[in-house]
């Protein structure tokens, strides 16, 4: 995918993201790792719904803009960040989903093992400490999680995810929100009944050979130490 192909896409994400209500005037970024290392990215100040290919913007590994007339997001820390810890990692998406963010403001995990999806897809999904947004906290207290875990909740703030393309990203995001609306209606109906320790095993080992998912899974082990 050349480069102005990748622009095309990342904007039809953030377009996306404001239809399903994930963002509110200025909220949410998105970055894209190059080929040659640099950072393709939206800025700051613009609203995902109004975004174009010429408003983006590229910046390296520093998070200096070396292309394009705007800022960069005082949260591109992050994303640099998880560029750092995960060199499988191509693709980064922030936002603040209204049912996902609901429980990183109720400071409450999405750690249940009854949805096959999400533990396919997530194993379960941390809160990472609070910080300010756009501070050097931020990307600190996200780099441990990120570690091991392809979706994140920022405590108070929002939801991050990464991928190995910008679709997958995207698609974990939107998985993620899927999660957060099921957990809460689970709740509801009196709490999860999880599955038992070997079927989740099953679904673990069969994660990359059998469903062909990438990124990461911490393990039923790991995540319940």
């Amino acid at each position: 995918m050349n480069i102005e192909e990748l622009k095309s896409e990342l904007c039809d994400v953030c377009h996306c993201m404001w239809q399903q209500g994930w963002v509110a005037a200025n909220d949410g970024n998105v970055s894209v790792l190059l080929d040659d290392g640099q950072i393709l990215c939206t800025p700051s100040g613009v609203s995902k719904r109004e975004i174009t290919p010429d408003m983006l913007i590229i910046v390296d590994r520093e998070g200096h803009v070396i292309s394009g007339e705007r800022r960069a997001s005082t949260e591109l820390a992050m994303h640099l960040r998880c560029y750092k810890e995960r060199p499988d990692v191509k693709a980064v998406v922030h936002a603040h989903p209204p049912m996902s963010t609901s429980f990183a403001v109720a400071n409450v995990p999405l750690d249940e093992y009854g949805l096959i999806e999400a533990i396919l897809n997530f194993g379960t999904v941390p809160i990472a400490e609070y910080a300010v947004p756009g501070s050097d906290e931020v990307p600190e207290v996200v780099a441990p999680w990120i570690v091991h875990h392809d979706a994140v909740l920022l405590r108070a703030h929002g939801a991050l995810t990464v991928g190995c393309d910008l679709k997958t990203a995207y698609y974990r995001m939107e998985s993620l929100e899927h999660f957060a609306k099921i957990t809460l209606c689970t709740k509801l109906l009196g709490g999860a009944k999880e599955l038992s320790r070997d079927q989740i095993d099953v679904l673990i080992d069969r994660r990359t050979s059998f469903y062909h998912l990438t990124g990461r899974h911490p393990g039923y082990e790991k995540l319940h130490q």
